[in-house]
C-alpha cells in the first residue's frame, strides 16, 4: 500500500477532503443505478408496458443474478490489474462509459407484454455487468486508501453522503422527470437520458480523481472459485455480509414497493417522490451522526442497535400504510430514513475491517476479491428484492395494465403490496440480528469495537 497523501511510509498522514471528496463522489452515479430500477424498473413493467407481474420478476431479478458470478470475477481482475499496474482506475473508466449507455437503453424499447420484456431483459443485463465494472474495484480503493480505521470510516462516511444524494437525485426527481414529460414510454425515455448524464459525470470525476491509490492486494490475483472460498475462510466476512444481504433484501423490497403503495394505498402515484424524499434525505445529516456514534461505542454495537430500530420503523411503516395516512407513511418514512444512514455507513466501515483481519491472519490483502463477493450479493440482494415483490404481487391478485388502461385493483393485491412495503422487511431485519451478533464475537470486532 502506498502512504497517504503526505507520502510517507513512517506516520501516515491525515487523508485531505479533496482527495476524500473526489473518491466519493462516484457513489452519486452509482446511487443513482441502484435505486432508478429498483424503484420505477418494476412498476414501468408492469403498469407502463403491460407485463405481467411474475415475468416483470422475472425480468427483473435474471440479469442481476448473472452478478452472483461476474462481480467475483471482475474483483480478481482488479486484483490482477493491482498487482500489474499498481492501480484499479482502467475497468472503473470502463464502467463509467458504458454504464450510462446500457441504463438509457433500458427504458428506450418501445411495444408492450413479451417484446418489451425481452429488450428489457437484455439491456438491463449489460447494465449490470457495466454496474460491476466501476463498483467492484471502486469498494475495494477505501481498504488501500490508509491503514487508519478512522480515516477508513471518515471515507465511507463521505462516500454515503455521496450515495445519499445520487439516491435522492435517482428516487426524487426521475418519477418527476417521467411526469414532466407525459408519462408513458415517452416520460421514461426523458428520464433515462437525464439520469445517465448525471451518473456519467459522476463516475468520470470518482475515476479520475482517485487514480493516486496505490494498489498492492498480494502476490496473485484470486480467481472466481478461490475467491468465494477465502470469503466464507474468513467468518467476520461472512456474518457481516449475511447480515448485510438480508437487510438489504428487505429495504429493496420495500423501495420497490412504493410507487404502489402511492398510487394503489394513497391514491397519488406523485407521492412517489415525496415517500422516497422522506425516506433517504435524513441520511444526508445523520451519516455523519452514525460516524461519531460509532467511534464513541463501537461500529458493530452501533450497527446492532440500528438493526433493531429499523426493524420497529418499518412496523410502524405497516401500519401507517394500512390506515392509509399519509402523514403516518410520511413520518414513519422519516425515521426509516434516520436508520438507513447508519445501515449505509457502517457495513461498509465494518468491510475494510474484515479485510484487515483477514491479512493478519493469512498474509495476503485481497481487496477485490472480498469487494466482489460483497458486491455480487448486495447487487442481487436489491435485484431479487423486487422480483419477491413481484411474487407476493402475482400471488395476491394484481392486474398488470398499460399506461393508457390503468385498472382497479382487488383487496387481496392491497394486502400484497402492504406485505411488501412493511411486514416481509420487519421480518428480514430480525432474522438479520443475530448475525450482527455473532459478528461481534469475531477477531474483526476488537478492530471495530468501542475504544
Amino acid at each position: 500500500m502506498a502512504p497517504a497523501a503526505g507520502g510517507s511510509d513512517a506516520v501516515e498522514q491525515p487523508l485531505s477532503r479533496r482527495r476524500i471528496l473526489g473518491y466519493a463522489v462516484g457513489s452519486a452515479g452509482t446511487g443513482v443505478f441502484s435505486t432508478v430500477p429498483g424503484l420505477l424498473l418494476l412498476f414501468y413493467l408492469t403498469d407502463v408496458l403491460g407485463v405481467a407481474a411474475a415475468t416483470a420478476g422475472l425480468v427483473v431479478v435474471l440479469p442481476k443474478v448473472w452478478d452472483v458470478l461476474v462481480n467475483p470475477y471482475v474483483g480478481a481482475t482488479s486484483d490482477r490489474h493491482a498487482i500489474a499496474t499498481g492501480r484499479r482506475t482502467r475497468l472503473m473508466l470502463a464502467g463509467a462509459v458504458s454504464l450510462p449507455v446500457a441504463f438509457a437503453l433500458v427504458f428506450a424499447g418501445a411495444g408492450t407484454g413479451g417484446g418489451a420484456a425481452a429488450w428489457v431483459s437484455v439491456t438491463f443485463l449489460l447494465a449490470a455487468t457495466a454496474y460491476a465494472l466501476f463498483q467492484v474495484p471502486y469498494v475495494a480503493l477505501p481498504t488501500e486508501m490508509s491503514e487508519q480505521a478512522d480515516q477508513r470510516t471518515r471515507v465511507m462516511g463521505w462516500r454515503i453522503v455521496a450515495l445519499t444524494v445520487g439516491i435522492l437525485i435517482g428516487g426524487a426527481l426521475a418519477p418527476v422527470i417521467v411526469t414532466a414529460a407525459g408519462g408513458g414510454t415517452t416520460g421514461y425515455r426523458v428520464m433515462a437520458v437525464v439520469v445517465a448524464l448525471v451518473m456519467a459525470a459522476a463516475m468520470l470525476t470518482a475515476t479520475y480523481s482517485s487514480r493516486w491509490v496505490r494498489s498492492q492486494p498480494g502476490d496473485e490475483p484470486l480467481a472466481l472459485v478461490a475467491a468465494f472460498r477465502t470469503a466464507r475462510g474468513n467468518r467476520a466476512f461472512t456474518l457481516l455480509l449475511t447480515a448485510f444481504v438480508v437487510q438489504a433484501l428487505g429495504v429493496a423490497v420495500a423501495l420497490a414497493s412504493i410507487a404502489y403503495v402511492a398510487a394503489f394505498w394513497l391514491g397519488r402515484y406523485g407521492l412517489t417522490s415525496v415517500i422516497f424524499v422522506a425516506f433517504v434525505a435524513p441520511s444526508i445529516v445523520v451519516v455523519p451522526l452514525w460516524v461519531a456514534a460509532g467511534r464513541r461505542w463501537g461500529r458493530w454495537q452501533v450497527l446492532l442497535a440500528d438493526s433493531a430500530a429499523f426493524a420497529v420503523a418499518f412496523a410502524g411503516f405497516a401500519v401507517a400504510v394500512g390506515l392509509r395516512s399519509t402523514a403516518g407513511v410520511l413520518a414513519a418514512a422519516f425515521a426509516l430514513g434516520v436508520c438507513y444512514g447508519g445501515n449505509q455507513v457502517l457495513p461498509l466501515a465494518l468491510l475494510t475491517d474484515t479485510v484487515i483481519a483477514d491479512a493478519d491472519r493469512t498474509g495476503r490483502r485481497q481487496s477485490g476479491a472480498f469487494t466482489g463477493v460483497w458486491t455480487a450479493l448486495e447487487t442481487a440482494a436489491f435485484a431479487v428484492g423486487p422480483g419477491v415483490l413481484s411474487l407476493i404481487l402475482a400471488t395476491s391478485g394484481f392486474a398488470s395494465s398499460t399506461f393508457d388502461h390503468p385498472v382497479v385493483q382487488s383487496g387481496s393485491a392491497r394486502n400484497g403490496i402492504l406485505i411488501g412495503a412493511g411486514v416481509l422487511p420487519v421480518v428480514l431485519f430480525v432474522v438479520s440480528i443475530p448475525f450482527v451478533a455473532a459478528f461481534g464475537r469475531t477477531a474483526a470486532a476488537r478492530i471495530a469495537g468501542a475504544p
